[in-house]
């Protein structure tokens, strides 16, 4: 690429990133509400975790269609049209006090900001060649340990101080400025005259694969996120606010391990390879959290900061490798499946995993997630198929 598309392509990194970390907050956030909003409306902690989940079924009603718009329309508008309404619904949300109704609205943020997921995945493929892709959807995919860690240490203090509403406002005013950076200073990457395969990707079980992978992968990533706030108060003992600013910069650190991972498969030249080491290294982890947390040990608290990078540390390698593999044409819509089967794992863990924990104690729900990056690791292909799409040079 020459120097000016060079530095472009940045510029549409940082932006697609920008406006994804907005969203996180709102997306992925709002486990660390989960104390406020027991207190603010008496709920147990199941109903709570089926509340914090809303916006993933809103997520999962509208994924594959935002990746159709990104496909057809372009990045720009598709990451547009819906950070903006996002703001809207959450500025509406933090003035409601019914629990059904901030539900419903939680449910239309999630529907109007995972607009992000499929477009700004599909943003950094057209702006990267293949050499640079795996550091390049690493920054983009850092942008969601970078939006938790924001949540972890914004949004405890703001409902602390001014209730829940308030957080809900601040996750607002982010996904505003991110929508207006879009509409903007955002451009559509550059499409090419040709591709070597327009047809559906759909041939063969490797996309498959990887979709139930990325699936597999997500349960560990959300019982850590759900419940990692919640285990340090209860279990451990730690004020809202102490836990709040150490699992920022555990989320921080995600990042960076994110960054690392996508710079190792550029590397070695494989994404599968390295996302089974890491899930392996993610089993072990969370096999030591569930037995430091029987023993009532430290060495369960430093698993659990560990396994906030460790668990995020395959994203980028998965939606990196559907979206090359499908092409300019499909990466959308793939990148909308391979979002909807993640999110149809993820709506489950809060619900399910907190009455888990209600029932049996934490250590069984952290062995139980240690089991399944196991799975996942067996399920990972053992490499790409020769028949997906590269681009032309640029």
């Amino acid at each position: 690429m020459n120097q000016h598309r060079t530095h472009r392509s940045w510029l549409m990194l940082g932006i697609g990133t920008a406006g994804q970390t907005a969203s996180t907050t709102v997306l992925y956030g709002l486990p660390f509400l989960l104390p406020a909003l027991r207190e603010e409306f008496g709920l147990s902690l199941p109903a709570a975790g089926l509340l914090v989940s809303c916006p993933i079924l809103g997520i999962l009603l509208s994924l594959l269609g935002w990746g159709m718009v990104a496909d057809r329309y372009g990045e720009r508008l598709a990451l547009a049209a819906g950070l903006l309404p996002a703001a809207v619904v959450l500025a509406v949300a933090s003035q409601v006090h019914g629990v059904r109704t901030l539900g419903v609205l939680l449910v239309l943020a999630g529907a109007t900001g995972s607009s992000v997921i499929s477009a700004s995945g599909r943003l950094v493929i057209g702006w990267f060649p293949p050499d640079r892709r795996g550091v390049a959807m690493g920054v983009r995919q850092a942008s969601q340990p970078l939006g938790t860690g924001l949540a972890a240490a914004a949004l405890p203090p703001i409902a602390a101080a001014a209730g829940p509403g308030a957080a809900l406002l601040f996750c607002a005013g982010l996904c505003a400025v991110a929508g207006l950076a879009v509409a903007v200073l955002a451009a559509d990457p550059p499409r090419p005259a040709r591709t070597v395969r327009a047809a559906a990707p759909y041939r063969g079980d490797y996309l498959w694969r990887l979709h139930l992978v990325a699936a597999l992968l997500c349960v560990p990533q959300f019982v850590v996120t759900g419940f990692a706030l919640v285990f340090l108060i209860e279990s451990r003992g730690w004020s809202p606010g102490t836990a709040g600013t150490v699992l920022a910069v555990a989320n921080l650190a995600g990042a960076g391990v994110r960054l690392l991972a996508g710079w190792w498969s550029d590397r070695v030249g494989s994404r599968v390879r390295p996302m089974r080491l890491l899930a392996l290294a993610t089993a072990v982890d969370l096999a030591l959290l569930a037995l430091g947390a029987a023993r009532h040990s430290p060495v369960g608290t430093a698993a659990l900061l560990l396994a906030a990078g460790l668990t995020v540390s395959t994203n980028g390698l998965h939606n990196t490798a559907v979206a090359e593999f499908a092409g300019p044409q499909w990466a959308g819509r793939v990148l909308g499946v391979h979002g909807v089967g993640q999110h149809s794992a993820i709506v489950l863990v809060p619900p399910l995993v907190g009455g888990l924990i209600a029932r049996h104690g934490y250590p069984l729900a952290f062995a139980v997630a240690a089991a399944v990056p196991l799975l996942a690791a067996a399920v990972i292909p053992a490499q790409r198929p020769a028949a997906g799409w590269t681009p032309e040079p640029a």
